[in-house]
């Protein structure tokens, strides 16, 4: 006698197995109890790359494979430009390919816009709705999965690597939040950085509490470990006060203290610290020595009115914050100067903000890099950081699925 749906899709008992095992092999357990409940041939998690260029679909580790040896925890790569993949990692909807009476399913792995990779199933047979929705519900409890998985292995970062890092961009990597994306009720954000070939010192980083949101974005002089160690002080220093809930003069000025204490008399960090309060959109900002950022209202692109205070680390003096009411539907867009200047200087900002108004700000801030990329022909002179924030405001909510929402993910 056939098992009942609710028995044959028992997450609990999936989170169970997972739990159970080591965290080198969670989705290996997970892809077999899944095949197991849904009668599928084969499953793999794809994971994307940090270049954000492709999914690879991850491999084993083992002492005797000299492929998979933990520099290559991967056995294919799969290009995401025009690709069924890149399609379910945009639209966050599950895909399903039929050939005779085979399925291939596509579901994104993803946990609050952050957009992990894909789960993939080989079924020989045609999924019901009941078991599409089972599926995104496992893959979403995988997103979580991976999320606590990394903490105790480097497996899931081996996966992601398509390039070796420096000693300067392993550092700058740590400096990042470990989720590029964010999404809450009334905000969606997403930031990334493209690196130079030989690293400077760009980080953006985010918090959300209670009653504010926490956004910073800084670009720490010079190249290589040099930028990079200025960076993990920069960022130290002010991870630090925003934990003791300071305003953005205060942690600009507390920055700006360990800088003149610790750093170089020549090395020095630009950068803008914002607080957004939930409540109703009223944003503080204050910048230093940093370009402006832009805003987008009602589907037009302008920079924002800032006062410039000095870089970090120049002199002793107080920062001040301008305001800024932010009104539903707007986008705020912060970037270092890495697109502004040198070989980027023909990199059309506005004009990028006005044709990517509809798209998830996760699309348009690998968009602002892909741009970059293709103006300089890839020989970046300087990082380029991008950060895009969407404010839905006070009663804004989510329209989530399986992790993701579905707002604004149109596709060009």
């Amino acid at each position: 006698m056939a098992a009942s749906g609710k028995q044959r899709f028992n997450l609990g008992r999936l989170l169970a197995a997972v739990e159970s095992a080591p965290p080198i092999d969670v989705v290996d357990v997970l892809g077999a109890e899944l095949a197991e409940m849904v009668e599928a041939r084969e499953v793999s998690l794809l994971i994307a790359n940090f270049s954000g260029t492709a999914v690879h679909r991850m491999s084993h580790v083992t002492a005797q494979d000299s492929l998979c040896d933990g520099r290559n925890e991967r056995v294919e790569a799969l290009p995401l430009e025009g690709s069924r993949y890149q399609r379910v990692l945009l639209t966050q909807s599950p895909d399903i390919v039929h050939d005779g009476d085979d399925s291939l399913v596509l579901v994104p792995v993803t946990e609050r816009g952050d957009a992990i990779g894909i789960l993939e199933l080989s079924m020989t047979r045609h999924p019901d709705a009941e078991t599409v929705d089972y599926l995104v519900a496992a893959a979403h409890a995988l997103a979580y999965v991976l999320i606590a998985s990394r903490r105790y292995t480097d497996l899931f970062e081996w996966a992601q690597r398509d390039v070796p890092f420096s000693i300067a961009a392993e550092i700058q990597r740590r400096l990042l939040p470990s989720s590029y994306a964010a999404e809450g009720g009334p905000f969606t954000l997403a930031g990334w950085l493209e690196p130079s070939h030989n690293a400077g010192g760009d980080t953006f980083d985010y918090s959300i509490d209670r009653d504010y949101l926490y956004l910073s974005i800084t670009d720490a002089m010079g190249h290589s470990t040099v930028a990079a160690l200025l960076a993990t002080l920069t960022v130290g220093s002010l991870r630090n006060s925003r934990r003791k809930l300071a305003s953005p003069e205060e942690q600009a000025d507390a920055a700006n203290v360990a800088l003149l204490m610790q750093a170089s008399p020549e090395q020095f960090v630009t950068g803008q610290i914002v607080r957004v309060r939930l409540a109703d959109g009223a944003a503080e900002l204050v910048t230093a020595g940093h370009p402006a950022p832009y805003l987008v209202r009602e589907g037009r692109a302008r920079t924002v009115r800032v006062t410039s205070g000095p870089p970090l680390g120049v002199h002793r003096g107080a920062y001040e914050a301008d305001g800024l009411r932010l009104q539903p539907g707007d986008r705020l867009l912060f970037l270092t100067d890495g697109y502004l200047e040198r070989n980027a200087v023909h990199v059309d900002i506005e004009g990028m903000l006005a044709a990517t108004v509809d798209r998830h700000p996760r699309q348009v801030v690998q968009e602002f890099a892909g741009t970059i990329l293709a103006a300089t022909g890839g020989d970046l002179r300087d990082d380029a950081t991008v950060l895009c924030f969407d404010w839905y405001g006070p009663t804004g909510s989510r329209n989530a699925t399986g992790g993701a929402s579905r707002a604004r993910t149109t596709i060009p």
